[in-house]
């Protein structure tokens, strides 16, 4: 038998064709969509709410939502090492300021606890305190209880939500260099979007760290992100194991070590941000 017949094929790690569309050209377009954007209700606030397994950015993608908005990088969340337990312990909302201005935009961006997956208690206990964020239940400042959910005689439980307590879109953050979600992590996604489904709230995905997993990507973004078939095949396979539909999955590089701006990183958050708001808000129109 000769060599040739028993090697495999080269794999490709770039598509011929892009896998997503992205028009780079529309940054200031959709700044000025985010920057415009006002619900429908007058004083009301568009709340969104971020949840995922630790580690994969949640509080890293607010920060970087902020620097976009304020043109330099900036923090207003607090984050641990990405190689270490998830750093969030309290339910947070964050009110971004408008650049040089004494206002605030018209969204909340709701940071919590990441997933425990640790054990079956700790799953339900999980998606029962979601299910009451959605609700508007859950104050600011309340601190995840592993092992409890929130009871209606905590300080922190508000038993008569508004509408802007109320959560309007649902993101689940994921790392995009994790090669494979573990049954527990997808099954916690899975229920934690059941809840929302039934309570009529919109889901989305932000698929991190696309530099860390694909290097190519991480040298040239505006070039090599929608040819990767890397991530190509991994919003494919976070779509199949977790139902979300793929043009609801947003790959963005946060920005984590990096002392300044750079467009192609703003593009993908801004772009990711407009949809969120437009998919959430399409959500209000019906209430």
């Amino acid at each position: 038998m000769g060599s040739s017949a028993s090697k495999r094929p080269a794999q490709r790690s770039y598509l011929t064709k892009p896998w997503m569309e992205m028009n780079w050209g529309d940054k200031e377009s959709n700044l000025r969509f985010i920057t415009s954007y006002k619900p429908q209700a007058e004083d009301q606030q568009f709340r969104i709410l971020l949840h995922g397994p630790a580690g994969a950015g949640k509080s890293s993608f607010i920060n970087s939502v902020n620097s976009v908005l304020q043109g330099r990088v900036s923090t207003v969340a607090p984050v641990n090492n990405p190689d270490q337990d998830g750093f969030t312990k309290k339910y947070t909302g964050y009110r971004i300021q408008v650049k040089d201005e004494d206002n605030f935009y018209p969204f909340v961006i709701n940071d919590m606890m990441s997933l425990r997956t640790n054990s079956r208690r700790t799953r339900k206990v999980n998606v029962k305190d979601v299910k009451k964020a959605m609700k508007g239940h859950i104050r600011d400042g309340y601190t995840f209880n592993p092992e409890c959910s929130l009871s209606k005689s905590d300080e922190h439980y508000n038993d008569s939500p508004g509408a802007s307590d109320k959560v309007h879109v649902l993101v689940c953050v994921m790392d995009a260099s994790s090669e494979r979600l573990r049954t527990e992590v997808v099954e916690n996604i899975q229920d934690i979007r059941e809840e929302a489904t039934d309570l009529g709230i919109p889901q989305v995905a932000i698929l991190t760290k696309i530099d860390v997993a694909c290097p190519k990507t991480k040298n040239d973004i505006k070039k090599n992100l929608r040819r990767s078939k890397l991530i190509h095949d991994r919003v494919q396979e976070f779509s199949r194991q977790v139902g979300i539909p793929k043009n609801n999955i947003f790959p963005v590089k946060n920005y984590e070590l990096e002392k300044n701006v750079n467009a192609d990183v703003d593009a993908l958050i801004l772009h990711a941000l407009k949809r969120i708001i437009e998919i959430g808000n399409d959500s209000l129109k019906k209430d």
